[in-house]
Formats: structure tokens, C-alpha cells, sequence
């Protein structure tokens, strides 16, 4: 039961700090387990290290640094109807958590309900919010807190924004050579095979070649990375995605998708009137997008069709995939099935969290014993598996 205190009191407790843009506040999971806003009490973030505990762990940082004011963040999803959900856009990015993305907490399939509750410790006492009444200091931190985008979410988007181009070394200098070739406005066929899609027009020629052969046998038979190792010409546009807002280009001396300020000039040079341009293939990163909404690899790692019995306790808890993270995740669970290993991270996990520095969020021992606790002691609700798409075993 929380105890009571009046607004007045709060006025003699310490100021907490108030977040400007571009500092990490740690909202999605606890620090030392994975409770996170879905729990039962939702996480409580240290109103001065933007720290958050779910409510076993956050009175131990209480006693250790004897910051009072925590804003405590609970969250409630309730899942939309089908039809709902069937009118969402599809991604048009190869990104996360940015417009045109991909979701990362598919929140466009939830109504979300946000409780927030400012709570004093140690007597718990509870002011829920909002409420106008408190000092202007602790509704500047709360605003803030509730502003800022977590630390991981910050990461999600650093690290899968895929449409971040630079603009090529060679674009500003690039060699064309008057050879009289014009190259037509349809009709493309590879110079060195009967492709007639996918296909790269080399900006220093105009020679006109197929792309790259995918893993699946798909896609080209490699001439325009060819023809690029025997002359060196390093810039080349796809062909098809030519609009007058720009198309895809490819700088294999970069080995990078790359921005050229003077396309409409170097297409020119070979007759092609930028402006007249409509576009009649996909861009790279539209195929890169289906690659990664593409249902048939999910069935067959559920073997669609097929009646499982799902596993779950200690030793069966998955690992979420980011998309392309299931390596990771697989070495990972293979770690722990090494009894050395189990010892020094699982078995010892109090010991550890005992030792944490005051910022344990990068802490190697603290973070391992985390995860290790998590996916061997079977304890995280089904609901909070810490992987819902892959599932791997690790033991029989």
C-alpha cells in the first residue's frame, strides 16, 4: 500500500534531472531483468539516471544512490481487430522506427493505454498522472522522460536505417568517355547475356550489364561486377529506377549504394532525358523490404502445416530476431549449454548483480548474468519470451 505524502513534501526533495535531446533513458527493460512497461508493475525509471527497475530491483539502486523520485511507466496493449490491421501501409524503408519503416514494437497493432505514476521512495508514495499540482521541476523531468525515445529503440533505428547513402567520391570527377553510345529509353537487354531485367547502365561507357546473382540462384549472372573488375569504371545506375527524383546507383570501388549529385548530367552524356524517366523496376531497397516481408521462410521454420507442440520452461525460452540477428542468437544458446559457462554467468547471478557498477546498462558480467538467468531459469511469462519469431533448442 502506497503511503501517503502531500504535494508540499515533494517541494524538499532534491530536484531531478530534466533530458535534452539525444540522452539515453532506459525504458524498455529492466536493468538487471527482462520486466519491462508490459509487466505487472511496469519498469520504474530513475528520475536523475533515467536508469529503469522493474520492483524487485528498483529499491537496491534506491538505497544506493538515495534518489527519491521514480516515474513509474506501465503500458496495456490490447490487440486490434483484423481488419484494422489489414489497412496499415506496408514498408517503403529499409528502416526501423522511422516513417516508412518497419515497426519494431508493431505498435500499429495495438491500442495502447499509458499509466504513469510518479512514485517516492522508500515509502512508495504514488502521485498518478498527470497532475498539475506538482513542482514545475518534476513535470519538466516527467515530460521529458516520456519524450525521449528509449536507448535501445535509439539504436534500432542508428543501426537499421538502410537508406542512408553518401555521396560518392567519384561523382564530382567522373571519367565518361565519347564513344557515341546512346542508350534507349526501353527495351534493355545485359550486353553479355539475355537478362532483360536488373540491369546496370556503367557510367563511364554506357555499357549496359546484368546485376548480382542472389543466393537463391535469383536475380543476375553477375556481368556489371565483372566488367567492373576488368576496366574499373566505378559507378553504375540501375536501370528502371530512373525517375526525375532520382535512382539507384552503385559505386563498386565504394562497395556501397551511393548519392550522385550530377546523375542527370552522366545519364545525359548517353542520351537519356532524366525528366522523361518513369520508373519500371524496383529499387534495391524495395527488394531488400520484400526479402524481409517475405512469408515463406517463416512458415518453413514453423513448418507451416505441421502440428507442434511449443516447448517452454527452463532451457526452452527463445530469443527475439531483429532480422538479422539470429546468428547471434543461436551462439548464444549454444554458450549456454556449456557448463562452465552456466557456472560463471547463470549460477552466480547475485553475486554479480551485488558487484554491478552504478551504471550496470554496459556492464559485460551484469548484462551476460542477465540474459543468462533469463533463458535458463524458464521464469519470463510466455508473454515476455525474450524471442517470439525463433525459437531454438537447447537441449535433447
Amino acid at each position: 500500500m502506497a503511503a501517503p505524502m502531500s504535494l508540499e513534501l515533494l517541494k524538499n526533495l532534491p530536484s531531478p534531472r530534466v533530458p535534452h535531446g539525444g540522452e539515453k533513458v532506459y525504458k524498455d527493460e529492466c536493468v538487471f531483468c527482462f520486466e519491462n512497461l508490459e509487466s505487472k508493475d511496469g519498469l520504474y525509471i530513475c528520475m536523475n539516471t533515467y536508469l529503469g527497475f522493474c520492483k524487485d530491483h528498483v529499491l537496491p539502486h534506491f538505497k544506493s544512490t538515495t534518489n527519491p523520485l521514480y516515474l513509474q511507466m506501465k503500458v496495456i496493449k490490447t490487440k486490434k481487430p483484423k481488419e484494422e490491421v489489414e489497412k496499415l501501409e506496408k514498408p517503403t524503408r529499409l528502416a526501423i522506427g522511422v516513417e516508412g519503416g518497419f515497426d519494431v514494437e508493431d505498435e500499429n497493432l495495438y491500442d495502447i493505454q499509458e499509466i504513469n505514476t510518479l512514485v517516492v521512495l522508500p515509502d512508495r508514495a504514488e502521485f498518478p498522472l498527470p497532475n498539475p499540482e506538482l513542482p514545475a521541476e518534476i513535470q519538466a523531468s516527467i515530460a521529458g522522460i516520456i519524450a525521449a525515445d528509449s536507448a535501445s529503440r535509439q539504436e534500432d533505428v542508428a543501426a537499421w536505417d538502410g537508406d542512408q547513402k553518401f555521396i560518392s567520391k567519384h561523382s564530382e570527377n567522373l571519367k565518361q568517355l565519347d564513344n557515341g553510345v546512346k542508350v534507349p529509353t526501353s527495351g534493355w537487354k545485359c550486353s553479355r547475356c539475355d537478362l532483360k531485367d536488373n540491369l546496370w547502365l556503367n557510367l563511364t561507357d554506357g555499357t549496359i550489364l546484368c546485376g548480382r546473382r542472389y543466393f537463391d540462384g535469383s536475380g543476375g549472372n553477375n556481368h556489371a561486377l565483372d566488367y567492373y573488375k576488368e576496366t574499373g569504371f566505378p559507378l553504375a545506375v540501375k536501370l528502371g529506377t530512373i525517375t526525375p527524383n532520382g535512382a539507384d546507383v552503385y559505386s563498386y570501388d565504394e562497395d556501397a549504394m551511393v548519392d550522385d549529385p550530377h546523375l542527370a548530367k552522366h545519364i545525359s552524356h548517353f542520351g537519356i532525358n532524366m525528366l522523361m524517366m518513369e520508373k519500371t523496376d524496383k529499387t534495391m531497397t524495395e527488394l531488400e523490404i520484400d526479402l524481409n516481408t517475405r512469408v515463406w521462410e517463416w512458415d518453413a521454420m514453423q513448418e507451416a502445416g505441421s502440428k507442434l507442440k511449443p516447448l517452454y520452461g527452463p532451457g526452452y525460452t527463445g530469443l527475439k530476431n531483429l532480422g538479422n540477428s539470429c546468428y547471434m542468437n543461436s551462439v548464444l544458446q549454444v554458450l549456454f549449454t556449456i557448463p562452465d559457462f552456466v557456472q560463471r554467468y547463470a549460477n552466480q547471478v547475485e553475486a554479480l548483480f551485488n558487484a554491478a557498477p552504478p551504471d550496470a546498462t554496459g556492464d559485460f558480467n551484469v548484462q551476460m548474468a542477465k540474459f543468462g538467468h533469463a533463458i535458463l531459469s524458464g521464469n519470463i511469462p510466455k508473454h515476455q519470451l525474450l524471442i517470439t519469431e525463433i525459437v531454438l533448442k537447447m537441449k535433447g
